[in-house]
């Protein structure tokens, strides 16, 4: 979708099952532990998006075999290369050069991947990417024994990476600013030369989404343990392909299917997460029942029924970051003011997603206080049409989609930058409308 902007006209109702495309964090962590795993993997319900594009893409050029299957392209057969990936480059004397966009859940973790093996790696991004800092990381993987040089500002994007190997041991790292640092270090720990021992320093952000990480690697023969998030230990040994492994459906593209299930009409049924779910995003459920909304929750779907009136809630949404932007939207629905804690990771997304979602939510007429990691929202008496700015996040252009459940449009700019994660999400948005007309 190249349109400058959609107008979502006002919305009266809501109904209807969804079924979720694959999750992008669980896509790309599959992608690359099943390149290096020993055999083969059939990896199904892969998400294809702008993100794991790039995934898909640099580890081909890496010389990775990856098939897809011809009648259904979400499938595809990963040759693994029992052990770290190499360079392929027939010239000896220029770097492999890697673009990988805006995609972080490829960056970071090609970062520590490349490092294992031989040869040298530029690994670029956009101009988004290179205000993402990856210090954290790379002083974790220099401990490490890695030899990663910055080539433009010290401690972000772009650098460049040779591979020497890892040789383990004992390593301290802060968790206080992204936990894809730490995923990406747990990824590679398997295939270094002796076991890793990662010491926390500080408050570990995102935990969730450091057991979608823990499961993955089980998954895949790993062996790896944590002693109360405060300190990890992977033992030697690699992975094993996996005959078949299924990728769950997005639990974060989920929230907005759930929260207009929330506001308006006979219900929605997400389909793809559930109990079993291994996202943390599936606890955004906890967060529609504290605001009121019915919710059922079955192995592999939640149903999501209207709240009487959307209430205000307080609280610590640390552990769910990028749902807690939808609830930041439901919040200028509710009946009172609305705080959401504990939130700094936000700033180094895709963008400053705090202060994005305090500037948006300013325009439909709600009073917002920005902190450090902080938002307090207040809801306008009425709801106000706005034309949103996206800033190039498909985040904010998904979530203040459900701002046309209020009665009235409302216009989002560059729709077209959803394609990072979720390209039909438009069409899916409709359809959850024309189901319940």
């Amino acid at each position: 979708m190249h349109l400058p902007e959609l107008t979502l006209t006002q919305l009266a109702n809501v109904g209807g099952d969804i079924f979720l495309p694959g999750s992008k964090s669980i896509t790309n962590r599959a992608l690359l532990v099943a390149s290096m795993a020993r055999g083969n993997t059939r990896l199904n319900n892969l998400l294809l998006s702008d993100d794991t594009r790039f995934m898909l893409a640099a580890l081909r050029h890496l010389g990775v075999g990856i098939q897809q299957d011809p009648d259904d392209e979400t499938s595809v057969s990963v040759s693994g290369a029992d052990g770290p990936l190499v360079t392929v480059n027939r010239s000896h004397n220029q770097p492999e050069l890697l673009q990988l966009g805006m995609a972080g859940t490829a960056y970071r973790p090609l970062t520590a991947a490349l490092c294992l093996g031989t040869g040298e790696f530029v690994l670029d991004g956009n101009a988004r990417m290179y205000e993402r800092p990856v210090a954290d990381l790379v002083d974790g993987l220099r401990q490490l024994g890695a030899e990663i040089d910055y080539l433009q500002n010290e401690g972000f994007p772009p650098v460049r990476v040779r591979g020497t190997g890892l040789r383990g041991g004992s390593i301290r790292m802060r968790g206080d600013i992204s936990s894809q640092f730490l995923t990406s270090v747990l990824l590679a720990a398997p295939l270094a030369s002796a076991p890793v021992e990662i010491a926390i320093e500080g408050e570990l952000v995102s935990k969730p989404y450091l057991e979608i990480t823990l499961a993955l690697m089980k998954s895949f023969g790993a062996h790896a343990e944590h002693d109360n998030y405060e300190r990890f230990m992977v033992a030697p040994g690699g992975y094993t392909g996996v005959e078949n492994y299924l990728v769950e459906g997005d639990a974060s593209n989920a929230t907005y299917f759930l929260a207009a299930g929330a506001l308006r009409g006979s219900g929605v049924t997400v389909h793809g997460i559930g109990s079993s779910s291994v996202q943390g995003d599936v606890a955004f459920a906890d967060v529609l029942r504290a605001m009121g909304a019915g919710v059922e929750i079955l192995d592999e779907q939640i149903r999501v029924t209207p709240a009487a009136q959307i209430k205000a809630i307080d609280m610590d949404l640390n552990h769910i970051p990028d749902a807690a932007m939808t609830a930041a939207v439901l919040a200028v629905f509710a009946d009172g003011e609305s705080h959401l804690r504990n939130l700094y990771n936000l700033r180094v997304k895709e963008t400053d997603r705090l202060h994005a979602l305090a500037t948006e939510l300013r325009k439909v007429g709600a009073i917002v206080v920005e902190e450090r990691d902080a938002l307090h929202i207040t809801p306008p008496v009425e709801i106000k049409s706005a034309a949103i700015d996206t800033y190039d996040d498909h985040r904010m252009a998904m979530c203040f989609s459900l701002l046309a459940l209020a009665g009235m449009p409302v216009t989002i700019r560059d729709p077209g930058c959803v394609a990072k994660t979720f390209p039909n999400f438009f069409a899916e948005f409709a359809q959850v409308a024309a189901a319940a007309a």
